[in-house]
């Protein structure tokens, strides 16, 4: 009951609002860990993109760094793009 009064009045908690689609997909440069390594999830999921694309992968980027890599190799090599 009380989350439908606050929906009512026009104040929907953040957690809605997430289901909703907003604010779900932000820049890496906006990130406020993208200077951090890499995760290890990103480091193998580049290191596979990098071998299908026939480039060098880089170890040392940050997560910032390597989504945007990961985004260019996507576009590259076609694998992970939605159909």
């Amino acid at each position: 009951m009380e989350n439908e009064e606050i929906k009512k009045q026009g104040n929907i908690p953040e957690r809605d609002n997430a289901l909703k689609g907003d604010n779900t997909v932000k820049n890496p440069d906006d990130w406020t860990t993208g200077d951090e390594p890499m995760t290890g999830a990103q480091g193998s999921y580049l290191k596979t993109l990098s071998d299908e694309a026939g480039e060098q992968f880089d170890a040392g980027l940050s997560k910032a760094e390597a989504s945007k890599r990961i985004d260019e190799l996507q576009h590259k090599t076609g694998r992970g793009l939605d159909a």
